[in-house]
């Protein structure tokens, strides 16, 4: 499958190389960068159930599912767009951290943290 703005590279685990991110989900990244008009720099996508992160956790999350990235954002401009983009379009998972915007398409209850 082809992306107007990603490859499927930018989302492998960072500790593992694995790959296992869900086309449907760079489809709905693809149409909220569209949306924001300014590029994203992921610097976290998808995280093996063997990456740290996840091996501290209870259940591997939404990164290990293959729905989730994370946007770098210092800007607040561009913090308030990503995640104004990202509730318009339907993602239902959104963490606002200091140096990145979490976005994830998970099919539970919707939620919004801080980080």
């Amino acid at each position: 499958m082809s992306f107007k703005y990603f490859t499927v590279n930018e989302f492998k685990c960072q500790e593992t190389g694995e790959n296992e991110i869900k086309d449907e989900f760079i489809v709905a990244l693809d149409a909220l960068r569209h949306q924001c008009g300014f590029p994203f720099r992921i610097t976290s996508g998808y995280r093996s159930p063997n990456h740290s992160i996840e091996k501290k956790k209870e259940k591997p999350g939404t990164h290990a599912q293959g729905i989730a990235a994370d946007i770098y954002a210092t800007d607040g401009h561009h913090r308030f767009l990503i995640v104004k983009n990202a509730l318009e379009l339907g993602f239902s998972g959104i963490g606002v951290a200091k140096t990145f915007i979490h976005v994830d398409i998970r099919t539970t209850v919707p939620v919004i943290w801080s980080y």
